[in-house]
């Protein structure tokens, strides 16, 4: 089905086109009517004619007889009501329609998504929240709008500290050490071995020796290599489950998985003529950047000491991600910091050829996240938040609200749903907030069933859902006409046929918060229906109405929620 934005616009620009190909409507919601566009001044502008002259010209050549009235308001703004008739066949063909109106993209394309990232032998903390819920919130967008999505874990794998780390599994033993991170404390492992590393000769010397025989390729010291990132990947595994995040082992692809490609990287720069040497390192000096002093930025692919940096890996992943999975997109969740880093390697590429023009390449940033004291977000000692540990006090937070709710659940269940809520609770604050933006962790209002938070959208579910346990009779969808004699009525109708363009404006912008804002307004829509408009004491005609929009609340609060990776119970 055509949403109704689209269908306004659609007619619109044919209007709007008359009078200057390719004029922008601006149509947007609009308190004064149901939408308004706002694009007759500009154009009347280009034209050198008086707005309202123009907005009636436009109106004159408008064809909406059969869905919208059009008055012309204030200067030239063009207010349209949409008529409850093309209202009542919108509804109707959204409750036939299992997506609710979502379309699926017409060109599906190969879209590699780069998120999550954590470091091989440490804990998840605090820092990598973000681009894990972002991440896998774009990445089931994408796959729901009928892409094919190609997940990139890109850990950090390989590198001078694996030499440490080997000898200090040596030191204890295989089975210790498997049993030491196994129960999750790699940070306790590294800080060991950084320990030894920083007081010993010995052992520093031997792990320099280790280094070596691992980048050499000695089978016994990448045996070993293998337990610490095998270890380490269980450990992520257990971390994504916790957040139901859909990132598996196999999602995996850390900088070891690049190493053979590293000198084909450099060797193919050379021969395009690109590579300076500059102080004993070989360098990339691409256009457009340049350092305080105002000099060229060098993009350092290997190092004077004959080591390859992050650029060399980064550079050969683009090349494997466009080269041998064809992407035709690639998204980078990563951190602010890592921008100019971002920058400069896609440049490099696309000077390389190895990253055409058709290949849409963008670096995902986002904001921080604060504690209460909107400082960074850090332990009472200083020390970073674990992950696990923020998902282990928000279940726990949310299993003492059940409690207090008197919820009848048993214990499993109980404790099913106290972890639906905290992942609620985590993925939509982030998630809500223009990703751009820091926020506030404050698990008091995050997980609170009040409010703009992940708990409440499921409790409207939820309440929506239990009108159908009480109404005593089977719902049977379509059998509705939808005559929306009363204004909520109106309005709840109006926000279920903007859910289309709700997604698709948080799949173009890569902005999940949109999807969010507008779940939030379903929310709060039904509350305005539900409170004025008696669903289960209407009758006949008014009833299967009701309930049909109650029907239709409930599957696109679910529909929404599930798009972003939370779940929506249906009794809490």
């Amino acid at each position: 089905m055509t949403s109704t934005y689209e269908t306004l616009r659609e007619r619109l620009q044919v209007a709007f086109d008359a009078l200057e190909m390719g004029a922008d409507p601006v149509l947007r919601t609009s308190e004064r009517g149901d939408y308004q566009a706002n694009g007759v001044m500009a154009l009347a502008k280009r034209l050198s004619r008086p707005p309202r002259e123009v907005a009636a010209t436009i109106i004159e050549s408008l064809d909406l007889a059969d869905v919208a009235t059009v008055e012309v308001a204030g200067p030239g703004f063009l207010n349209l009501t949409v008529t409850t008739e093309f209202l009542d066949r919108q509804l109707g063909e959204l409750a036939a329609d299992e997506r609710l109106g979502v379309a699926t993209a017409p060109n599906p394309k190969r879209v590699v998504i780069d998120y999550s990232a954590p470091n091989v032998a440490k804990e998840m903390h605090v820092g990598h929240l973000r681009s894990t819920v972002i991440g896998d919130a774009l990445a089931r967008i994408y796959r729901f709008a009928g892409h094919h999505v190609i997940a990139r874990n890109h850990v950090g794998d390989w590198g001078t500290p694996f030499g440490m780390l080997i000898e200090h599994l040596v030191d204890l033993g295989e089975q210790a050490a498997a049993s030491t991170l196994s129960i999750g404390d790699l940070d306790g492992f590294y800080r060991e071995a950084r320990s030894k590393f920083d007081s010993s000769d010995a052992f520093k010397g031997r792990s320099r020796a280790r280094v070596v025989a691992l980048q050499g390729g000695d089978p016994e010291t990448l045996r070993l290599w293998h337990v610490l990132v095998n270890q380490s990947i269980t450990y992520f595994s257990e971390v994504y489950d916790k957040l139901d995040v859909t990132l598996s082992a196999e999602d995996v692809v850390g900088e070891s998985y690049y190493n053979h490609l590293l000198e084909s990287v450099v060797e193919d720069l050379r021969a395009a003529g690109l590579l300076v040497e500059s102080e004993g390192a070989l360098c990339v000096f691409p256009e457009g950047f340049q350092n305080r002093d105002g000099e060229p930025l060098p993009l350092i692919v290997r190092k004077s000491d004959g080591g390859y940096g992050y650029a060399a890996s980064d550079l050969a992943a683009i090349r494997d991600r466009v080269g041998t999975l064809h992407a035709q997109e690639m998204l980078y969740v990563v951190g602010v910091p890592q921008a100019q880093h971002l920058e400069m390697v896609f440049a490099v590429a696309r000077q390389a050829d190895w990253l055409p023009d058709s290949v849409r390449c963008e670096h995902v940033t986002f904001g921080n996240v604060l504690g209460p004291d909107h400082k960074m977000f850090k332990t009472r000692s200083g020390e970073t938040v674990k992950l696990v540990a923020l998902i282990d006090e928000a279940i726990e937070r949310a299993f003492v609200i059940l409690d207090d709710r008197g919820t009848d659940l048993d214990g499993d269940a109980k404790y099913h749903l106290a972890e639906q809520i905290a992942r609620a609770a985590i993925k939509y604050a982030d998630l809500s907030t223009e990703r751009q933006h820091d926020y506030v962790f404050d698990l008091d209002r995050m997980i609170a069933f009040e409010g703009d938070t992940g708990p409440y959208l499921q409790y409207a579910h939820a309440r929506v859902r239990s009108i159908f346990r009480r109404s005593g009779t089977p719902f049977v969808p379509g059998d509705a006409h939808f005559a929306l004699a009363a204004p909520a009525e109106r309005s709840l109708a109006l926000g279920l046929l903007a859910l289309p363009e709700a997604f698709t404006s948080a799949l173009a912008s890569l902005q999940p918060h949109r999807l969010c804002t507008y779940l939030f307004d379903l929310a709060q829509r039904f509350t305005s229906f539900y409170d004025t408009c008696p669903v289960l004491a209407a009758e006949g005609a008014l009833r299967a109405e009701r309930l049909a929009l109650c029907d239709l609340t409930a599957r696109a609060l679910e529909l929404g929620l599930s798009v972003l990776g939370i779940d929506a119970p249906a009794q809490m």
